[in-house]
């Protein structure tokens, strides 16, 4: 499966000038949303990430996403995987199991996000799953920005890499964009101006 393909097809991988969340610039951006918008798609996409974890061998008995990105992406691949499906989510700053979902103790969750760049909001879901009791086994997401090192990938870890190096990462693809700071920003020193096309934008 051509998964960089999959993302130009639906106009979900972008060239241009680009601020992300990390308020860096790049010439490209990924927006996970628009592959997911089509539903026959989405499911094509969590079967084939379902088929690589259950070729692992791990055991899941949940998936958990961190609103709102992961979402769609979690849900489809609990689909996938035919197990429960729950969320976390933002109030006043600060991640929150609500809606009346729980955990029991030693329920093997796996994180799944859309995109995957350091895992700095899988990692905080992680650890609310971890405060109520479960066992954090392994993170999915579509799209790895490669600062992680995926199950099955030659791409290194780099120091950015928020995720824990012994608890595997499964995702379909490395997107590795370059980055640069604004003050560095070749694309900014030509004159371009920089957008912020993601969900986090104002």
């Amino acid at each position: 499966m051509d998964i960089e393909q999959i993302y130009k097809d639906a106009d979900a991988l972008l060239e241009g000038h680009f601020i992300l969340s990390s308020g860096n610039h790049s010439n490209r951006y990924l927006q996970s949303a628009k592959v997911l918008e089509d539903p026959k798609r989405a499911q094509l996409l969590a079967t084939e990430l379902a088929n690589i974890i259950k070729q692992s061998g791990l055991k899941i008995d949940t998936v958990c996403a961190p609103a709102l990105g992961g979402l769609l992406a979690g849900y489809e691949l609990a689909r996938a995987l035919d197990v429960r499906f729950i969320f976390v989510e933002r109030k006043e700053g600060q991640m929150q199991l609500r809606r009346g979902f729980s955990v029991e103790k030693d329920e093997k969750v796996l994180i799944c996000e859309d995109i995957i760049t350091t895992g700095g909001s899988a990692m905080e879901a992680a650890a609310i799953m971890e405060q109520n009791g479960a066992n954090v086994t392994a993170f999915a997401a579509l799209a790895n920005r490669g600062f992680c090192q995926r199950r099955g990938s030659d791409t290194p870890r780099k120091p950015e890499c928020k995720l824990p190096g012994d608890v595997p990462f499964f995702a379909l693809e490395d997107f590795e964009f370059a980055m640069y700071e604004p003050a560095d920003c070749p694309l900014c020193k030509a004159g371009g101006e920089a957008i912020k096309p993601g969900s986090r934008s104002k």
